[in-house]
């Protein structure tokens, strides 16, 4: 004989009111602090939007929110059965989460802003709700993350993945091939693993299939994870198992086949095919729902009517305090932002030549011919030196100066081709430099452009402190806004070029560094900056 037993029977007493009308008040104020939220920091999710329109990679955060409003809906009955807790700790969190908003925000890191913003709706509902509608509603917040776009710090390593895993398994099959960085030649052609032939959008597309896959069809959490575990995994091999079969594809055709749009058809095309057989495995795994069982028979204790739900005006007041938290920091942030948009006096850069240097004419033999892309409008600076002595190669300097930082303008936005067209980067590191002061931290990079080679050396200065940390540069960027002083940052940038087969010139470039660094400190202090 089978029974069926009401879902919110087994809940303890004290997260559940007999009349089963716990959030009867509860439900509406919580639905008003989170449009509030949404309203607040409509611009931060509006940046969301745009991303997600604009970028094939992030794409799915489109069905994100549908689909997690969907699992919320799912379980309103048990959610309605619970009685409301507030918590003070989900108002803490709410009040940390608008801090850490307000600091990216002032620091102008958009992918903190989006995670802070998202993680107050959650935080919201356990200050209103408490605890037990956190445990029941725990995947339908958690993936609301998975909107958020995030990922682009992975390209690199998915990059250089690619492409070891494609040049080996080109060499396993017999076929020769030369790799430099992220390109490699065959006989019959050359071939290049650009940005769109990461497997990032593969990748994240599993992700979020193989989370929500997991969810419904499992119900362990050691099965919940194995199946996450492939969704990141299986990905990653099958892309480079796709990029493989599409340089084969492309050489065993003499280049007519797989060289241009086609190969990406090829490739979603593929990971169709890995996608279904990873879940069609996965779905033979399946767990049934537990089967419901009789608790035993308790004495019945005596329980006032209500017992452990809030009253009315603590529900009230958390929400109330929600609000005003999620009020606060926007507030905050528009008094930090009150002079940017003020007009500042044109600045032209101009340095001496550092002791035992001489600046080279743009004409002259030797001068370097490289530009570092930038953001902005900033204060520019750009020669080549040489040794008074002749001894070792021309070294180039570019200087950028900021005034004051906005967003899309200041030391560190993102450039879709920071090194510029030509040149890709083979080789990054932090490297330490003696200098008379101590030593110094720069951002190496080693640049190729066929046989040609760049190094650079970078660094910045933010409230007169000169780093390579960017996460440093963000932070005294935001102290700088938030407490009204002066934000103003320059990028310095010294750079020497070589050839393949020699090493690099470190050496030089420290001399010159020793050189020009007290004149370019001296002259950035001279320089008006705004508050």
């Amino acid at each position: 004989m089978s029974v069926q037993l009401d879902p919110v029977a087994c809940l303890p007493d004290a997260a559940v009111r007999p009349d089963g009308h716990g959030q009867r008040h509860a439900l509406p104020l919580l639905l008003l602090a989170l449009a509030a939220v949404v309203l607040l920091y409509h611009a931060t999710f509006w940046s969301m939007l745009e991303l997600w329109s604009r970028s094939q990679t992030f794409a799915h955060g489109f069905l994100i929110v549908p689909i997690s409003c969907w699992l919320a809906w799912r379980r309103r009955a048990r959610l309605a059965a619970l009685a409301p807790q507030p918590s003070r700790p989900g108002l803490l969190l709410l009040g940390a989460l608008g801090l850490a908003w307000l600091l990216a925000d002032a620091a102008n890191v958009p992918v903190v802003e989006q995670y802070a913003a998202t993680a107050m709706l959650p935080a919201c509902v356990l200050a209103i709700l408490g605890w037990p509608a956190v445990r029941l509603l725990a995947f339908p917040l958690a993936y609301l993350f998975l909107a958020v776009p995030f990922g682009e710090v992975f390209l690199e390593p998915l990059i250089d993945f690619t492409a070891a895993f494609t040049v080996t398994a080109l060499q396993w099959t017999g076929v020769p091939v030369f790799r430099d960085g992220s390109n490699f030649s065959l006989p019959t052609g050359n071939w290049s693993v650009v940005e769109a032939c990461s497997g990032l959008r593969y990748l994240i597309a599993a992700l979020a299939l193989g989370a929500l896959f997991a969810h419904v069809n499992f119900h362990s959490t050691r099965r919940r994870l194995a199946v996450m575990a492939a969704a990141l995994l299986v990905p990653i091999l099958a892309n480079g198992v796709r990029a493989y079969m599409i340089v084969m594809l492309g050489h065993l055709s003499n280049m007519r086949l797989a060289v241009g749009v086609d190969h990406l058809i090829y490739g979603w095309l593929f990971f169709g095919l890995v996608a279904l057989l990873l879940f069609w495995l996965a779905a033979r795994w399946r767990e049934l729902p537990p089967a419901p069982t009789l608790p035993p028979a308790l004495p019945t204790p005596s329980v006032r009517p209500g017992a452990g739900a809030a009253s009315p005006r603590a529900v009230v007041r958390a929400s109330a305090a929600c609000l005003l938290l999620a009020a606060l920091w926007p507030a905050l942030a528009l008094a930090s932002h009150r002079d940017d948009g003020a007009a500042l006096p044109a600045i032209v850069l101009a340095l001496p030549d550092p002791p035992a240097w001489r600046r080279l004419h743009d004409a002259a033999p030797g001068n370097i011919n490289w530009q570092a892309p930038y953001a902005g409008k900033p204060a520019l600076f750009a020669a080549t030196y040489a040794r008074q002595d002749g001894d070792g190669a021309p070294v180039g300097l570019q200087l950028r100066w900021y005034a004051r930082q906005v967003r899309d303008a200041e030391l560190l936005t993102h450039l879709s081709s920071p090194y510029g067209a030509r040149w890709t980067a083979l080789a990054q590191r932090v490297w330490q430099v003696g200098l008379p002061g101590g030593a110094l931290d720069v951002r190496e990079s080693v640049l190729a452009h066929g046989g040609e080679r760049l190094l650079v050396w970078r660094v910045y200065r933010q409230g007169g402190v000169v780093t390579a940390r960017p996460v440093l540069v963000k932070l005294l960027l935001a102290q700088a806004k938030l407490l009204g002083r002066r934000q103003d940052g320059a990028d310095l940038i010294v750079f020497a070029a070589y050839d393949e087969l020699a090493p690099p010139p470190r050496a030089h470039l420290q001399a010159f560094l020793r050189a020009a660094l007290p004149v370019i400190e001296q002259r950035l202090q001279e320089l008006p900056h705004g508050p």
